[in-house]
C-alpha cells in the first residue's frame, strides 16, 4: 500500500487553489461553492475554511488565481513587432477564455454586483491594458490620456467580441475574430491622430 504524502499546509492551500481553477473554469462562481470544492478535494468543509476563513475568501482567491493566470498566459512577446505582438496575446487570450469560459462569464458578470469580485476584475483589466503602452517604444501606442481611456474601451469590446464569439462562433473563423481584435486597437489609436 502506497503511503500518503503529508503536504504543508502552503502546499496544501497551493494543491487547493489549484483544484479551485480547474473547477472555476467549467464552472460558475455560484457553482464553486465550498461543498463540491471539499467533495473534489477529499477533505471536510472546515479544512477548507481553515485554509480561506469562509465561502468568500475562498472565492476571492480561486478567482485572483485564475486572475493571475490570465495575465501570464497573455503576456505578449518581448520583442518583435507591436502589432504581431499584439495578435499573440490575443490568441492567447482567446484560448484562455475558451478553456475558462463558465468562470470568465460568471465572474465577468458578478463584478458588477460585488465589490470583492470587482477589485480583482478591475486590478486584471488594468494589468492586461497597461502592457499595451509605449513605455520604451516597444509598446503599440503612446500613453495619454486619451490613449488610456481608448483602450479602456477597446478591453470591454474586446472582452464582449470574444465572449460573444465563444457562445456562438457563427461563421466568423477563430483567424478572422483575432484579425478584428489586434487590427482594432491601431485602427482606433489612428483616429485620435
Amino acid at each position: 500500500m502506497a503511503s500518503r504524502i503529508r503536504l504543508s499546509p502552503a502546499e496544501r492551500r497551493e494543491q487547493l487553489l489549484d483544484l479551485g481553477v480547474r473547477l472555476f473554469a467549467r464552472r460558475s462562481l455560484e457553482e464553486l461553492s465550498v461543498d463540491v470544492m471539499a467533495q473534489e478535494a477529499g477533505i471536510s468543509r472546515g479544512l477548507l475554511y481553515h485554509y480561506f476563513g469562509d465561502k468568500l475568501g475562498f472565492r476571492e482567491a480561486v478567482v485572483r488565481r485564475a486572475a493571475g493566470d490570465l495575465i501570464a498566459k497573455t503576456a505578449p512577446p518581448t520583442t518583435g513587432d507591436p502589432l504581431e505582438r499584439l495578435m499573440r496575446s490575443m490568441t492567447a487570450y482567446l484560448d484562455w477564455v475558451e478553456e475558462n469560459h463558465e468562470g470568465y462569464l460568471s465572474l465577468v458578470r458578478g463584478a458588477a454586483s460585488d465589490p470583492t469580485l470587482q477589485d480583482v476584475y478591475d486590478e486584471a483589466r488594468a494589468a492586461l491594458t497597461d502592457r499595451i503602452f509605449d513605455e520604451d517604444e516597444t509598446g503599440l501606442i503612446p500613453d495619454s490620456p486619451t490613449a488610456r481611456l481608448l483602450v479602456k474601451a477597446w478591453a470591454a469590446f474586446a472582452e464582449e467580441l470574444v465572449l460573444t464569439w465563444v457562445a456562438d462562433p457563427g461563421e466568423v473563423t477563430r483567424e478572422q475574430l483575432v484579425a478584428l481584435l489586434a487590427g482594432s486597437l491601431p485602427a482606433l489609436v489612428a483616429v485620435t491622430g
